[in-house]
């Protein structure tokens, strides 16, 4: 037994260690929130989610579960307790393994590299071996600093850039007692090879390979759906996102798709991006702006804010055929329409343009922020007693037979 009090440390928005039973309840509150009472059915589809631990990924992965009634396999990168805590994405898959097998789901889960041929190799052989030979979906929710080229063996890394000239932003921090601060950060453009190597990592380029060693492998169902999950945003943060590196990557993407959807036509399939909205993840809490952004939506917004896991059930209800499967004039199914409304952004934008340090609490949603932050490592979660020592040596979850 490895029983701690497991109380927040943090740098800025990263924290040191996680929290097993916070992590844990998150997951309960989200399967909950996705229909969790619903009954695994026979012939339920096989699903893979690559990137199945965090943020939108995570949501798929649950809301496949409890609310599409998927069994597969999801694949992520987690670190295992030791001297630390494990990571967020190992207790939050663990709580998804428990909950999946509780309600007679048969989901596996793979800790390991998804850019790698290994990992490709190990999906291949459980598709095989305990699924049937087929898979009818595959969702692909991968950020990731670095990627290495198994044809090549290059290592590509992942910048966070404007292109073409210096960004200054607002940007939301908050110090070491939680109180808040806005100043102004700039962002040098990208430089040499910077946006190539971006593409490299966070474009389309291992989610064609994925479809092209399942398809090898005679692994794609009729009917096969494919959907990698994407952002746009708003014009506010466009110019060191959808216009900076990370944007000319999602730009890649969104093509791979097109590529992808003409090549899945023979197998009555289709490959979509999904442009989800606005959250609070891991990732998004690392881009300049951000944060200070997403805090004033909630303040514009408040409840009728779209939590991913109701934006993935629209995602899936919409693979399934449960509701049409609707995509733009991009081929890009639209989860973002709530956020990017005309009045919300107009609204958005002149708390934006008033925002400073001593008006900061008034115009966007700080508690709800902060909130949100901690959350993503299993804390401030209701309902969960921080007082008390808890678990932290959890196993990874074992397929059950």
């Amino acid at each position: 037994m490895t029983e701690r009090l497991i109380a927040p440390r943090n740098r800025g928005f990263l924290f040191l260690d996680s929290h097993p039973a916070g992590c844990a309840r998150v997951v309960h509150d989200m399967w909950q929130t996705a229909s969790a009472d619903r009954a695994a059915e026979t012939g339920a589809p096989v699903a893979l989610i690559i990137g199945s631990s965090a943020g939108y990924g995570l949501a798929a992965t649950i809301a496949g579960l409890a609310r599409a009634g998927i069994r597969g396999i999801g694949v992520c990168f987690e670190k295992a307790p030791a001297r630390r805590t494990g990571t967020a994405g190992w207790y939050r898959t663990a709580a998804t393994a428990e909950l999946a097998r509780r309600h007679g789901h048969d989901m596996v889960f793979l800790n390991g590299d998804a850019f790698s041929d290994d990992m490709k190799n190990q999906v291949t052989e459980l598709l095989k071996e305990r699924f049937g030979g087929r898979l009818d979906y595959l969702i692909y929710s991968v950020a990731a600093p670095r990627r290495l080229d198994p044809d090549t063996g290059a290592t590509h890394a992942s910048v966070l850039k404007p292109i073409g000239e210096a960004y200054r932003t607002k940007t939301l921090t908050f110090d070491s007692d939680g109180v808040p601060e806005v100043t102004d950060v700039e962002s040098q453009p990208a430089e040499g090879d910077d946006i190539e190597q971006t593409v490299a990592v966070m474009g389309g380029a291992d989610w064609e390979r994925w479809i092209e060693h399942l398809e090898r492998h005679g692994l794609l169902a009729d009917g096969f759906k494919t959907a990698a999950l994407s952002y746009i945003g708003s014009d506010l943060t466009s110019a060191i996102y959808r216009q900076g590196t990370i944007g000319a990557a999602k730009a890649h993407l969104e093509q791979t798709a097109r590529t992808l959807d003409e090549r899945l036509a023979k197998l009555g399939g289709r490959a979509v991006t999904s442009v989800n909205g606005a959250a609070v993840t891991q990732s998004s809490t690392a881009i300049p702006g951000i944060a200070l952004y997403v805090g004033l939506l909630r303040g514009v917004l408040d409840e009728a804010m779209v939590a991913p896991i109701h934006q993935l059930g629209e995602l899936w209800d919409q693979l399934t055929g449960t509701r049409p499967l609707t995509v733009d004039d991009e081929g890009r199914v639209r989860l973002d329409t709530w956020e990017l409304d005309p009045a919300v952004q107009a609204a958005v934008t002149q708390r934006w343009n008033t925002a400073a340090t001593d008006t900061i609490s008034e115009l966007a949603n700080l508690d709800w922020f902060h909130a949100e932050v901690q959350r993503l490592y299993g804390f401030a979660v209701p309902g969960v007693d921080y007082s008390v020592p808890v678990e932290t040596d959890i196993p990874w979850p074992e397929p059950t037979s």
